[in-house]
């Protein structure tokens, strides 16, 4: 049956124009349960004995959301609990319209076959699609549509009873007037509450419930505490009339009583507007985009250098006040920044925070207050019946609201993680608080995997060289299972060489637009945690068949070029390729076999001439200007069964690390060249921005306390005065200030060339560059090969790829997932340092100052490659004569003068007092400063536990 629309619609050019739109209804849409024998279903969905234990619905039932409850309710219908629920085709599209991340949800819900959850097309049924009627909203008539699709559900049923111990269907809804009408219809209906509360066996599921309008004014007390938010129309108006600003908020990790507000200018930059004072910040949490009102000149401060953590009970009114009292005295004199006040919300950014639960004093109480992980997250008002379980445990929290009246926002219990402090607890925590995404494949990604056994074909022969007979080998850290490159190196009968990198060819198995290409542009990257991996891609992908190991055929993607011995290239090509590996080696190994006069096979000839040229290309390299900085990093030694770390220490690089490197980098600008000689509009490519020049002034006076002079007008001038700086006596001196100039740099992004002019990448002094070596980890290779493959003409393009628009938004998100990629890494060094110094009490050992802060100086432990820091004003302790020089910038402590890389000698311990935030404590054993320094420990002992200093 066909029911058709028609409207008319104003064109651009100011005409009319009439649109028709067909609407068909069927009669062959089936109900989707078991005990129906009238709908000639072949496979069924809902249950016949749907039964969950309810002190209201005693019978078997089938449940029908409204789209409110999906909305607000999603954690609820994630539980296992609920099952056998029919969701209809209004309640999903109106899900899908107002909120993207719920929709993913529910489809991943209705996707679980264990959940029994059925998507019934009502809108094209013919018996319950409805006609909106005159001056009806479009919201009434959905809500009509979901009454009438129950109604028809219920009686449809009704005739197969004998069969189904009174099976019934029940409308949730939490809209009163909605309820009322489906009673008045006969219809059975529930608020969502009272259901949960009527799940007897599952008492559990109330502190997952969202709290609703109604609840909220329950909890709060009633002094109003902040000014009203405006409503969105007043914004709008005051955005376009400049009277406010948009921007993003971005909270304080060490003041809760302080934020900034970032306001997107032109282009790359931006202003910063300062907010200060609970009344200002106006309810705002860390990630929402705010409306902010600046305010006059008269009323803007500087920066608060105080540290201010909400800690404690619940905070009253005056606490807060003594503490913004703080802020403003400090504030004083220094210089004053744009200052402005929250006035109200444009977009929540809320997500599940992970975090603890602060058990409340009072006995029996069912409200208590949870403290997230992160620092920059307000305190969330919870209630939950299970308190005494949760405690000690991590668990994830969501916000339901912040109403006016309310010191904290309210929220409700999601799930528990684990208990604090357990190895695999704290993974997922970090892993949730930088939002990596770590859930295991879905089948939806698997069912685009290759069929095994794999083999390649033919027709693949047909359109590759065959590189097979080639002496190929790999050189890679240990333990390294997805091997991206390889690489050959040959003399040629000319007298030149030919080197090849051969890289995994992963867009021949990823195809555009698929799940698992939607996945892996999702991820973005593979995340390396100490002693585990969360792959970008599926294992078989990731570890077999993409990777490039030895004595295995592999499809890869070649850039040959030919060298003549001074590293001169005279020719490069890219193809398609076949290749089957000689060697699979850990550097380690590659450097044993050049080193090895004895040896002379193939692969170590191939090794040799690899190792020569590359020493050439870096030279080169480095007179161009490219830099070459220093940064610690820290290689675990993990024990073989618990999996803890028994040792830790920094890794050391080699020769063929950087021969390895160099072969990549020339590979990375060959194609980058390419792609972009063919498609200046859309190629993907990497730049790495100038720092700007109050970036250096740290390095530059940290340098001059040691009489050494630091020139950074270029990369060039800037590399050339780090090889030069050398101080007698002091070695590590050079490797120091290049771990300093590694903090002044900006970060490398990816972008889309026809959206940006300035392609240059300071770091490597190059004028062109991008990601082509690392497709199994990174997805920007993923598309820099399929732009390559188009170039040559081995692969079709699509129009995506051509999109310089999309290509952008693809560029935002992997600039994203890259840049928390590296959060989550340093997190979990963070985070396995601790274990590590868990069991090994309490250390002393050698450091340099790193910085100088106000009160404190920050310590380097070469050993360790670990940073901490060394406070001299404690809480409990008569604070020692402090004089801080922004000029040096020195620190006088009593008698003595700290400069940047001072050598110190420090106790190292873990202090757990707080479990969410455990920290590494130093304390000063050398420079012995009476009253501040602590005696050395004494190792021998097994380590007692430290009394805490502050």
């Amino acid at each position: 049956m066909l029911k058709s629309k028609t409207f008319v619609k104003k064109t651009r050019s100011g005409g009319v124009m009439k649109v028709v739109r067909e609407h068909y209804l069927r009669d062959d849409i089936w109900c989707g349960s078991e005990v129906c024998t009238e709908c000639k279903q072949e496979s069924t969905v809902l249950q016949k004995d749907a039964c969950m234990e309810s002190s209201l619905c005693s019978y078997p039932h089938y449940l029908v959301p409204d789209t409110n409850v999906v909305l607000h309710q999603i954690d609820i219908l994630e539980d296992p609990v609920i099952c056998n629920v029919i969701i209809l085709q209004t309640v999903l599209q109106e899900v899908r319209h107002r909120s993207a991340p719920v929709y993913k949800r529910l489809k991943d819900i209705i996707h679980e076959k264990e959940k029994r959850f059925y998507t019934f097309t009502n809108e094209h049924h013919r018996d319950t699609f409805i006609e909106r009627e005159p001056g009806e909203s479009a919201n009434d008539r959905n809500d009509r549509a979901i009454r009438v699709a129950v109604k028809w559900y219920s009686q449809h049923l009704k005739t197969f009873e004998s069969d189904t111990d009174g099976l019934k269907v029940v409308l949730l809804t939490n809209d009163q007037g909605n309820k009322q009408k489906a009673q008045d219809n006969g219809l059975l209906v529930y608020k969502c509450e009272e259901y949960v509360k009527s799940l007897i066996a599952n008492p559990e599921l109330v502190d997952r419930l969202a709290l609703s309008s109604d609840d909220k004014n329950e909890i709060t007390s009633s002094k109003v505490l902040f000014p009203e938010h405006l409503p969105l129309s007043r914004i709008q108006t005051g955005i376009k009339s400049s009277s406010f600003l948009q921007g993003t908020f971005r909270a304080s990790r060490d003041n809760y009583l302080e934020a900034t507000v970032f306001v997107q200018g032109e282009g790359e930059d931006g202003t910063e507007v300062l907010i200060q004072g609970l009344q200002n910040l106006n309810r705002a949490v860390h990630q929402d985009v705010v409306a902010v009102q600046l305010l006059p000149r008269s009323e803007w401060v500087a920066p608060s250098s105080v540290v201010l953590q909400d800690e404690g009970t619940a905070k009253d009114d005056e606490d807060a006040e003594e503490e913004e009292g703080k802020l403003r005295t400090a504030a004083a004199e220094a210089a004053r920044k744009p200052t402005g006040k929250v006035v109200g919300i444009i977009k929540r950014n809320w997500r599940p925070f992970c975090g603890m639960l602060n058990v409340s004093q009072i006995k029996e109480s069912t409200r208590h207050l949870f403290t997230p992980a992160d620092r920059r997250i307000p305190r969330i008002r919870i209630e939950t019946r299970q308190a005494s379980t949760l405690s000690g445990q991590r668990i994830m929290v969501a916000i339901d609201g912040w109403p006016k009246d309310s010191r904290y926002p309210n929220g409700h219990f999601v799930r528990s993680l684990g208990g604090a402090g357990e190895k695999d607890t704290e993974e997922e925590v970090l892993l949730l608080e930088h939002d990596v995404p770590h859930q295991a494949f879905s089948q939806a990604v698997l069912s685009f995997l290759p069929k095994m056994p794999w083999a390649i074909t033919p027709e693949d022969m047909m359109k590759r060289e065959d590189l097979r007979p080639l002496t190929v080998c790999s050189v890679d850290p240990p333990g390294c299972t997805d091997i991206d490159d390889a690489l050959h190196c040959r003399e040629l009968e000319n007298g030149n060489l030919e080197v090849g990198v051969h890289i995994a060819d992963v867009s021949h198995f990823i195809r555009p637009g698929n799940a698992l290409d939607k996945e892996a542009a999702n991820r973005g990257t593979t995340v390396y945690l100490c002693g585990k991996r969360i792959d970008m891609v599926p294992e078989l992908l990731s570890s077999n068949l993409c990777s490039l190991r030895s004595n295995v055929d592999r499809l890869a993607f070649s850039c040959i070029w030919e060298i003549n011995h001074k590293a001169e290239i005279l020719k490069t090509r890219f193809t398609k390729s076949v290749i089957n590996s000689k060697a699979s080696l850990t550097y380690a190994e590659a450097q044993m076999r050049i080193d090895d006069t004895n040896k002379n096979d193939d692969i170590t000839k191939n090794l040799r001439g690899l190792n020569k040229l590359a020493k050439i290309l870096k030279r080169q390299r480095i007179e161009k200007g490219a830099l070459t900085l220093s940064s610690l990093e820290v290689r675990f030694h993990m024990d073989s069964e618990t999996h803890d770390p028994i040792d830790l220490q920094t890794k050391e690089l080699m020769e063929t690390n950087s021969m390895v490197e160099e072969f990549m980098l020339l590979a990375n600008i060959s194609v980058a060249q390419k792609i972009y000689d063919e498609f200046s509009e859309c190629a993907l490519l990497r730049k790495h921005p100038a720092p700007p020049p109050s970036n250096y002034d740290i390095l530059i006076k940290a340098a001059k306390s040691k009489e050494v002079e630091i020139h950074t007008d270029s990369a060039k001038a800037l590399a050339d005065s780090l090889d030069a700086a050398k101080v007698d006596g002091f070695p590590y001196f050079n490797t120091l200030l290049r771990i300093l100039a590694t903090r002044c740099m900006m970060q490398a992004v990816y972008f889309c060339s026809g959206m940006d002019s300035d392609f240059h990448h300071y770091g490597l002094a190059s004028p062109i560059y991008t990601h082509f070596t690392s497709p199994i980890r990174r997805y920007a290779d993923i598309i820099v090969h399929r732009l390559l493959a188009v170039a040559i003409g081995a692969d079709t393009t699509y129009p995506d790829l051509m999109d310089k628009h999309k290509q952008s938004a693809l560029c935002n998100n992997l600039n994203y997932r890259h840049k928390m990629s590296q959060y989550a890494q340093r997190a979990s060094v963070a985070f396995h340092t601790q274990l590590f110094f868990k069991s090994r009490g309490i250390l002393n050992e050698e450091g340099f100052v790193l910085f100088v802060r106000k009160n404190a100086i920050i310590v380097l432990i070469p050993k360790f490659g670990l940073e901490g820091t060394v406070f001299f004003d404690s809480k409990d302790k008569v604070s020692p004569n402090i004089v801080f020089e922004e000029e040096g910038p020195t620190l006088s402590v009593e008698q003595h003068k700290f400069h940047i890389f001072d050598k110190v000698k420090v106790t190292i311990s873990l202090d757990d007092s707080n479990i969410q935030h455990q920290k590494i404590r130093m304390a000063l054993i050398e420079p012995v400063i009476p009253g501040v320094s602590v005696p050395p420990p004494d190792t021998e002992r097994p380590a007692k536990k430290q009394k805490l200093d502050r």
